[in-house]
């Protein structure tokens, strides 16, 4: 058990029958009356996010997170095929569990699976990943009405906004926490 005076950003705590990870939290102590924790919780499940308030010292069941190396084999359909690195098992993911994530993997790509009581619950692609484009418009000089940015499409799938003077064939560095544009490589 876990108490509310415990949390820390990262923590994962059962409530409800679900999986969730403290984002952000904050200990208020009014002048008057009791006090308690405001936090802001993120479902492991479907990444929503939700703001809740506990009375302190109140009690959660604590769930432990293992964390594992998988790496990227290939892709059929909807499915994606990941190899645990510790002991070479194949694991079968659908795309819906990977989120965003899925357009930017490319074949033996390192990624960090998070495991609790042996299932998969969440995969992590490195924080930043170098890709080539596939394919955009060529910039227009003096074309900057959209803030200088164009969408290209990366040899990943995925498409991002990118500063006009990148071109087709370029190798670009990519933050997928929030499909940004970070530098050319």
């Amino acid at each position: 058990m876990i108490s509310t005076n415990e949390f820390k950003n990262g923590g994962t705590i059962l409530m409800d029958g679900q999986l969730w990870v403290v984002v952000e939290f904050q200990h208020v102590k009014p002048g008057k009356g009791g006090a308690f924790v405001r936090t802001k919780l993120r479902r492991l499940r479907d990444n929503s996010v939700i703001e809740r308030t506990f009375r302190s010292g109140e009690k959660f069941e604590e769930a432990f997170i293992e964390k594992r190396g998988l790496q990227y084999l290939y892709r059929t359909a909807e499915t994606f095929h990941l190899m645990d690195t510790k002991n070479y098992e194949e694991v079968q993911v659908p795309a819906s569990l990977l989120g965003e994530a899925a357009g930017f993997l490319k074949e033996n790509m390192e990624l960090e699976g998070q495991f609790h009581d042996g299932q998969l619950i969440s995969i992590a692609p490195p924080m930043f990943i170098d890709v080539q484009i596939e394919s955009t418009e060529p910039g227009v000089r003096g074309d900057t009405s959209k803030g200088g940015m164009k969408p290209a499409k990366l040899e990943t799938g995925a498409t991002i906004q990118v500063p006009l003077f990148v071109g087709t064939g370029d190798m670009i560095r990519v933050d997928t926490r929030n499909s940004s544009y970070v530098s050319r490589v």
